[in-house]
């Protein structure tokens, strides 16, 4: 039996966040008031890589209705309300979506926060939205096609997905430190990529009991084929790199993918 079938996994990956919420990790850092107050005036940004968006992906949101989709932390959603925008963040942990309500109450915001599972939108009428913004995290679920469909039934016609992963090439090597030492990358896992299938028992246990949480690293065919498959039409693509390299991979390639999608009139 797969391991992943042995327990929720959802669940897991659920309070992994919570906690990870909880600890103030660097993705779960309220963003400053001051912050705030400069996104009013107009002097504002959010990221879906480490670096800025490319130009005319998303230059001016004042009165777009935007679904910021498992993205919560406090971060992204409460800058662009500020900026104009009709804002609901959606995401797994009630944690990181209290991050989000604790900056909305502080800085006088208007947000909505919704938790559940990106692969099921049903909380949403069809064509709800404008924009999409999905921030790296589809690796946090074992299948990423419900997710493009969701975002495909929920823009309206013109409206755009904005999103981002994990080049897939990250998660074929060895991460034995010895390697990395002597600057080698040894391929050991196939694609798509499974923390419940490809680490051993004794791996995956002590991860779980970490508290850790479980990731995939899914096929440029599901992430952008399925997008396509979906619906949506690619009116752009960006790659950027790690500016703190954690893997030997990270210095040699960007391995941060951007996508911008676009649900075409009509649709």
């Amino acid at each position: 039996m797969p391991a992943h079938t042995s327990f929720d996994l959802i669940a897991h990956n659920q309070a992994a966040w919570d906690q990870l919420a909880a600890q103030d990790c660097e993705w779960s850092r309220p963003v400053t008031a001051d912050l705030i107050a400069a996104a009013r005036r107009g002097d504002w940004s959010v990221h879906l890589t480490p670096g800025p968006l490319p130009a005319g992906w998303l230059d001016h949101v004042a009165g777009l209705s935007i679904l910021c989709l498992a993205s919560a932390g406090g971060q992204q959603a409460p800058v662009l309300a500020a900026a104009g925008a009709q804002i609901t963040v959606f995401d797994l942990s009630e944690r990181q979506l209290e991050q989000d309500r604790a900056v909305a109450r502080r800085d006088g915001l208007s947000l909505t926060a919704v938790q559940g599972d990106m692969r099921d939108l049903s909380a949403f009428a069809d064509q709800s939205f404008d924009v999409v913004f999905h921030p790296i995290s589809n690796l946090y679920v074992p299948d990423v096609r419900p997710v493009w469909r969701e975002c495909f039934r929920v823009l309206r016609p013109g409206g755009s997905l904005l999103s981002s992963f994990y080049n897939p090439v990250v998660f074929v090597g060895d991460r034995d430190p010895a390697l990395a030492e002597q600057g080698l990358i040894r391929p050991l896992h196939a694609l798509p990529y499974a923390d419940v299938d490809a680490l051993d028992p004794a791996a995956l246990t002590a991860k779980r009991a970490r508290g850790e949480a479980l990731v995939f690293g899914h096929t440029l065919q599901d992430q952008i084929g399925g997008q396509l498959d979906a619906g949506f039409v690619l009116a752009g693509f960006h790659e950027d790199r790690q500016p703190r390299p954690r893997f030997l991979i990270d210095r040699y390639l960007p391995t941060f993918l951007a996508t911008r999608a676009v649900k075409l009139t009509g649709a």
